[in-house]
């Protein structure tokens, strides 16, 4: 099985919401599902349909984050030594040499990404584009509105 690369925040992020899961919503829709059963007729009873479907949700989300949680590789940025060069889990300032517009993206697993939040996957073409290269570099993304050329400001473990 491939390892997928997560950072230590994402990997806590997973485990609060698995512990939520289990610990919280699992007892609570089971008891949902054991009140509505006491309604009698089962086939015209919303109450139970619908504690039933949330039941295969909050099953089928714990298997999810279950199985990525075993497939992850968690990365302490931290601990890693700082090189100055762009690797996973680093923060990246980048100037935009097309507007002179600054954006910062932290790179971070695929489950993580939240553009919003400035994280971007390690698989997306701007991290593809980043990975190995060093402040002061210059690098060219290929966007869908074209080639954007990007100049690495700034490189830093947070």
């Amino acid at each position: 099985m491939n390892k997928v690369p997560m950072t230590v925040a994402g990997e806590a992020r997973l485990r609060k919401e698995l512990e939520y899961l289990k610990g919280e919503a699992r007892p609570k829709v089971i008891a949902d599902i054991a009140e509505a059963r006491e309604h009698g007729d089962l086939k015209e009873n919303a109450e139970y349909h619908a504690a039933r479907e949330q039941q295969g949700f909050i099953e089928g989300r714990i298997k999810e984050i279950e199985s990525k949680l075993s497939a992850a590789q968690v990365i302490d940025v931290m601990k890693l030594p700082q090189t100055g060069k762009v690797i996973f889990g680093v923060t990246v300032e980048l100037i935009n040499l097309n507007n002179d517009e600054t954006v910062t993206y932290q790179i971070v697993g695929e489950d993580e990404a939240e553009i919003k939040a400035g994280k971007i996957s390690v698989t997306s073409p701007i991290a593809r584009a980043l990975i190995g290269k060093e402040e002061g570099d210059v690098v060219v993304v290929n966007t869908p509105g074209g080639e954007v050329e990007y100049e690495i400001a700034g490189v830093e473990h947070r």
